[in-house]
Order: structure tokens, then C-alpha cells, then sequence
């Protein structure tokens, strides 16, 4: 079933954002109030098929939550990691899970009977923050959430930067240092492999192993992965200057590749998001605008401000069901022209 053959109905939309481990479905009326939740686990090594019956379930039991039927759904917005093929709603490669060519749009289709849009997760995060969020009122805006890796997205007026059939805003590939070090793309001084939580814990794990942050060594030892997020905050609170300024080198990183976003796109606003921004937000947001300013010219100086996302959980979720709602109007909408 496609798009063009479901109409929009009533004013329910449900937003699921489907992680590596978690997946999370959320039931909004009109006005974007949560109606009915629910959270599981994803199981993707149980694979494809299953993966999907997973997910139905997990919608329909968020309907169940808000006292809904899937007749009353007026479409579902689907949040996913892995390049994706946005028209047909298909899931190319979510290595994370093990799924290949996941139709994810034709199953939910077939299931709820309403229109199904995907869009990238950070893509979806950077919407929810622009709509609801840190973001919010600014006519454009630049996200950048680093993690495992560094997702990135933006909004331009109102829009989400799309590729014409995928996504993209890949700014963790974004090339910061030539003939830096590998990475996991396989190209070389890209972002992610420089300021990535993946990157400055690799780094920190070193500096504990040589001695120069004890805190650490004595919080997490120095096997990478146990060195997570609030564990690097903890350790520069004990006093690790070298973990300091790890982070501090991270941020100037990022720094550089949001200044070249800035000069292509001049965003309002650059929302930081992620587990590490969650765990240090002031260190790092102050860091990465002092970056970013150094970065630009002097008539984009001012132009911008870098702020800490402010939804959490929620941006992905309350952000991919925004944006099939504006989607599917669209769609609907221009049908319509089209009969006139």
C-alpha cells in the first residue's frame, strides 16, 4: 500500500523511533500531547520479519495506551538509523540491528492502513528540537549529536535537508583533519573518528593506561567499553585535566565542521545533542560556540548561537511524527490541487 493510496484522517499521529536497543512508540493528538507510550526492547538479531512484527506490536500497544484504534491514526512517522530510501520506505542497512532492505512504510501500511513516512533518527531528533525544542521559533537550525559516532541534520525554513530519495547530512564524514585517522566509513580525518564519544574514550582510556587521569582509572579502568558518557563528566569533576582536554579538543573538531555549516547554511541555532552533551552540557556547548566563532568569518560571528537539546528521548520521537504530519499534509494537499 502506498502513500498516495491512504488518506490522512483524523488528527492522531503516531511517532516511532526504532534504536539498536530500544525502540519507542508515542500516540500525539493535534496538539502534540502524549496520548499512550510504549518502550521495548528492539531484539534486531531476531531479524527482519520479526523485527517488524515487533514493531507493530509496539504501536499497537501505544494505541491501546491512549484508548485508540488504528482506524483513528492519521498516519505514522518512523525514525530509523542506517541509509534509507525515503520514498519507498525501506531500511537499506541498519548494521546496528543486522537488517538489510527492511520495507518498513509497505508492513506498517498494511497494518495500521494509514500513510507511513521514515526519515533518518537524527534527521527526526533535530526536527523535534526545531518544532518543540532548543530550537524552537528559529527559521533555521544545524543539529549535531555526537555519540558512537556523530549524527548530524539540519532544518532550513521550515524544511528538513533531504537527499532527493535519502538521507543525508552526514556530518560525522565531514573531513576536519587530512591524513587524520581512519575511519569506521573508511575514509581518513573524518569528524566522527577525531570527536565522537567513541574517539574521546579511546583517547581517555589511553591517558588512564599512561597514568595522567587517575579519577578515570579508578571510575572505569581503561577498558574503552566501560568509559561511557557520565563516567567522563565524573572524571574531569575528580580533577583529570588531561580528560579535560580531550574534550576540549573534541569540541574544537566540531567546532570546525559547524563552522563550514554555518558559512553553507547560516543557521539560527546549533543544537548539541547526545549522551556526552547530557553528561557535561555546559563544558561542551560553551567549548564548541567558542569553536565554532573561531571557525566563520566576522560577519557570521553573531549570526548564530550553540545550545544543549532539551527533549531528550522525546526529540526523535515527537520529531518523526511532526514531520509525517507535514509530509503527509503536503501530499495530500497537492493531490488535491491536482484534482481541481
Amino acid at each position: 500500500m502506498s502513500t498516495d493510496s491512504v488518506q490522512p484522517k483524523s488528527g492522531y499521529w503516531a511517532g516511532f523511533d526504532l534504536g539498536g536497543t530500544k525502540m519507542l512508540a508515542k500516540i500525539f493528538d493535534a496538539q502534540y500531547k502524549t496520548l499512550g507510550k510504549k518502550r521495548r526492547k528492539t531484539k534486531g538479531h531476531a531479524g527482519v520479519e520479526l523485527g517488524l512484527e515487533r514493531m507493530a506490536q509496539t504501536i499497537h500497544q501505544a494505541l491501546e495506551e491512549a484508548g485508540l484504534t488504528p482506524a483513528e491514526l492519521a498516519g505514522i512517522g518512523v525514525g530509523c538509523p542506517g541509509p534509507l530510501d525515503l520514498e519507498q520506505g525501506i531500511i537499506f542497512e541498519a548494521p546496528n540491528l543486522g537488517w538489510y532492505n527492511a520495507p518498513v512504510k509497505q508492513v506498517l501500511e498494511k497494518e495500521f492502513g494509514c500513510p507511513v513516512i521514515l526519515c533518518n533518527d537524527v534527521d527526526a531528533g533535530v526536527y523535534g528540537e526545531y518544532r518543540f525544542g532548543a530550537a524552537r521559533g528559529a527559521s533555521s537550525t544545524l543539529g549535531i549529536f555526537p555519540g558512537t559516532g556523530i549524527g548530524g541534520g539540519a532544518v532550513y525554513r521550515g524544511q528538513l535537508i533531504q537527499g532527493s530519495k535519502s538521507s543525508c547530512m552526514e556530518i560525522g564524514h565531514i573531513k576536519v583533519l587530512p591524513g587524520g585517522p581512519e575511519c569506521g566509513c573508511g575514509q581518513y580525518g573524518c569528524l566522527e573518528a577525531l570527536a565522537s564519544r567513541l574517539a574521546i574514550s579511546a583517547a581517555a582510556a589511553q591517558a588512564a593506561y599512561r597514568g595522567d587521569a587517575p579519577k578515570l582509572r579508578s571510575l572505569a579502568g581503561t577498558d574503552l567499553s566501560d568509559i561511557r558518557s557520565g563516567i567522563l563528566a565524573s572524571s574531569i569533576k575528580g580533577g583529570d585535566e588531561s580528560v579535560r582536554k580531550i574534550i576540549l579538543r573534541a569540541a574544537e573538531y566540531i567546532g570546525i565542521a559547524a563552522g563550514n555549516m554555518v558559512h553553507t547554511l547560516s543557521p539560527e541555532v546549533i543544537v548539541l545533542g547526545g549522551g556526552l552533551v547530557e553528561a557535561m552540557p555546559d563544558l561542551f556547548v560553551e567549548a564548541v560556540s567558542e569553536a565554532t566563532r573561531h571557525n566563520v568569518m566576522p560577519t557570521f560571528k553573531d549570526s548564530f548561537k550553540v545550545v544543549a537539546a532539551q527533549l531528550g528521548d522525546d526529540s526523535s520521537v515527537m520529531g518523526v511524527a511532526a514531520w509525517a504530519q507535514k509530509v503527509i499534509q503536503e501530499q495530500s494537499s497537492s493531490r488535491i490541487k491536482t484534482q481541481v
